[in-house]
């Protein structure tokens, strides 16, 4: 399966675990070293002979590895079934299509949540603090490990869409097309601002214990809960807001307490509810702060077209929602200014919707036709069948 004798695959066939072993230290941007990196995966489909036809999906915050198939922790389907399957845009027939837990996730990938393998006890705050940038070095090893020298494609949305930036930035020459979706080159004031509330939410739950909640039997469960509530808003628009639940009650009449009065009242509670059963805690505050310190131009002089300088035989395909204001349709354009400045190919589409920015996440015709054009006309490009 590897090219490379020290990363060991711990489990499974078609993914996994993927242990690297201590002459293969993760080092990221804040200096600190990751020794030992775990990296749990999924594959979809055959490499084919040339190891010409991969595809990286890259995932949002609260996602996972488990992008198409039955995720096993929930038992659904994968978050981006519509996407990848049979004669859809991503097909495991034709591509060999991988996705990989980010570094500093809790589904399996290294993150705070593990052992350290130094001290025998979980990382907990001692986790290093990383970047998107450490995510996608992690996601190198990985590829590395495959035995692919380039990728057809690296895809993804939201998050998955910087480190498809990241890629294209860091790796120009180990990718063939980049598929960049309701995303942005940094993260604005507002979204830190929005992430400050959730991490604060968390760590003002006494059961956060410091961050040391694993060693200590508890679990913030209440102030995880309330990061997602109020994280959630932020990926739905007014419009799929009103047209869920406007002002509809939960039963007949008012209740005249603080129970759920409202639909989209209850709605959130369940949305926090189920969170906290999949999700870990200090996973969120990493994750969070990854995207924080997102800001692609600042490493290239503050220029964002000289992220692209290197990358201008690669196929850039941007896809924005009208009705997204998370990432509006701005952060994309910013995107193909840049690479048009660096002399890029570019696509670019502004899908109208009214789904907010979870859009990508759904059925979206549009989108779908998009991504099945984009994809079809690169593969002819690479030669694929």
């Amino acid at each position: 399966m590897s090219r490379d004798t020290g990363a060991e695959q711990l489990v499974g066939t078609d993914g996994g675990l993927l242990r690297f072993g201590p002459d293969q230290p993760l080092r990221l941007d804040s200096r600190a070293v990751l020794n030992g990196l775990e990296i749990a995966y999924r594959t979809y489909g055959t490499l084919n002979a040339d190891r010409s036809n991969a595809v990286l999906v890259c995932h949002a915050l609260t996602l996972d590895q488990h992008a198409a198939g039955e995720n096993p922790a929930t038992g659904k389907p994968g978050w981006w079934s519509k996407v990848i399957g049979p004669g859809l845009a991503l097909d495991p027939a034709k591509h060999f299509i991988v996705c990989s837990n980010v570094v500093g996730g809790c589904m399996g990938t290294t993150g705070p949540s593990s052992v350290n393998l130094e001290t025998g006890r979980v990382y907990g705050l001692t986790f290093p603090v990383i970047t998107i940038a450490d995510m996608v070095r992690a996601q190198a090893m990985l590829i590395d490990a495959l035995g692919i020298e380039t990728l057809f494609a690296v895809v993804g949305g939201s998050m998955g869409g910087m480190q498809v930036l990241q890629w294209a930035a860091d790796y120009p020459d180990r990718v063939f097309s980049a598929i960049c979706i309701a995303s942005a080159p940094r993260h604005s004031a507002q979204n830190i601002a929005f992430h400050e509330v959730g991490r604060q939410a968390v760590m003002a739950d006494p059961d956060w214990r410091g961050g040391d909640y694993a060693s200590q039997g508890a679990r913030p469960e209440k102030g995880l809960a309330v990061a997602r509530m109020a994280a959630h808003i932020t990926y739905l628009s007014e419009a799929a807001l009103q047209r869920k639940f406007g002002r509809e009650l939960q039963r007949d009449g008012l209740s005249w307490s603080f129970d759920a009065d409202f639909q989209v009242e209850s709605y959130l509670r369940h949305q926090g509810a189920s969170f906290v059963d999949r999700f870990d805690a200090n996973s969120y505050l990493y994750i969070t702060r990854a995207m924080d310190y997102f800001d692609l131009a600042e490493a290239h002089g503050g220029v964002l077209a000289n992220a692209f300088a290197k990358a201008r035989h690669v196929r850039f395909c941007v896809l924005s929602f009208t009705s997204d204001w998370l990432y509006p349709t701005t952060e994309s354009r910013s995107i193909v200014k840049a690479l048009n400045a660096a002399a890029a190919r570019v696509s670019f589409v502004e899908i109208e919707s009214d789904k907010g920015h979870d859009a990508f996440l759904l059925d979206e015709p549009v989108m779908h036709g998009a991504l099945q054009g984009f994809v079809d006309s690169a593969a002819q490009a690479r030669g694929l069948r």
